[in-house]
């Protein structure tokens, strides 16, 4: 299993204790897979009279046409979990059809729950928000009233039933990403400033006809998964990312060091070719008692750090007087090179 599939396991088994914040799970469930039937043209234009963020039907258009409440998802976790929410909630019990294919908000799906019972889809609805005392129902796709996440432990509830509907996250062996696809921009966005009461920044960004909320750091993902309780998932993941700091630490120390080495190897080199130069055109012996000493420590141990060529000498040296005399050094051999050239 997927480690996305092992949270949303995890988030299955998690029940809220309090009814409202079972609401605010369930509302987020039906916000994301939820879709109205059995009414007169579209879910998202129904049939009667059309007002701003809503829509009225009569007592006689209702008698035609009989309200179902579809809730379809890929994902039977998020259906196992709508089912649960329905019978802790309302007590409510339903089937489970595995075997419908329709597509819902562009999405295939495998698997539903069908409330055709009129009064359990209004208690559901009315308590969800998505439709009033007077029967006007609201587009699921529309942001869900603020009377749903009110509390802090709602707003937990209701972003647990979002990444369970329509969220997903890769493997944090690999990378870190964290998103649920919304299906606009209202939906992203109110995703996105509930995270923000929890001082969680997402971005939002449009992949095809879908706004993707999404995270690609590892504190904001641990963050995430702390406030939707997924706890066993969080310690996992701060697992992994606690030994893939740790990879990223020894790599860098190692490049470091890797790269020091290189420098000291490419200036020890230098500096050899430099005092074989005076030897050859100045001679040793012609140098200052400092330098020449200097110069033959330095052919004597040319892989030594400066720190232990000062050691040799009589009296020890430090390292800063070590690299001040073989820069004396290099100086006199490049002034004898120019001597030469224009020789």
């Amino acid at each position: 299993m997927s480690f996305s599939g092992t949270v949303k396991e995890e988030l299955l088994k998690h029940v809220p204790a309090a009814r409202h914040c079972q609401i605010a799970e369930l509302a987020a469930i039906l916000h994301f897979c939820g879709h109205y039937e059995g009414l007169q043209g579209t879910a998202e234009s129904m049939a009667g009279v059309e007002e701003k963020n809503g829509f009225v039907q009569n007592a006689e258009k209702r008698e035609k046409n009989t309200v179902k409440l579809f809730v379809q998802a890929e994902n039977e976790a998020v259906i196992r979990k709508c089912f649960t929410l329905l019978k802790k909630t309302f007590n409510i019990n339903t089937s489970v059809n595995e075997s419908f294919s329709k597509k819902i908000a562009g999405r295939s799906s495998s698997c539903s729950i069908l409330l055709e019972d009129s009064e359990e889809i209004r208690q559901v609805l009315q308590a969800t928000k998505f439709m009033d005392g007077e029967g006007r129902l609201y587009d699921l796709r529309e942001p869900v009233s603020a009377l749903i996440v009110k509390n802090a432990c709602c707003q937990r509830a209701f972003l647990r039933g979002a990444f369970l509907a329509a969220g997903s996250m890769s493997d944090p062996e690999k990378s870190y990403h964290l998103e649920i696809v919304c299906t606009n921009s209202a939906q992203a966005e109110q995703i996105c400033s509930i995270l923000l009461l929890f001082q969680v920044e997402a971005r939002i960004v449009q992949r095809k006809k879908y706004q993707i909320v999404y995270m690609k750091d590892g504190a904001g993902i641990s963050d995430f998964l702390n406030i939707v309780e997924a706890h066993v998932s969080l310690m996992k993941f701060e697992n992994y990312r606690i030994v893939k700091e740790m990879r990223n630490s020894v790599n860098r120390r190692v490049n470091c060091e890797t790269a020091n080495i290189s420098k000291t190897v490419s200036a020890s080199t230098r500096q050899v070719d430099d005092i074989l130069y005076l030897k050859q055109k100045y001679g040793l012996a012609n140098l200052p008692d400092n330098l020449r000493e200097m110069a033959e420590v330095r052919l004597a141990n040319p892989d030594a750090p400066l720190r232990e060529l000062g050691e040799y000498l009589n009296p020890p040296v430090g390292k800063s007087g070590v690299n001040h005399r073989l820069r004396k050094l290099s100086e006199l051999a490049d002034r004898l090179r120019e001597v030469s050239k224009e020789q």
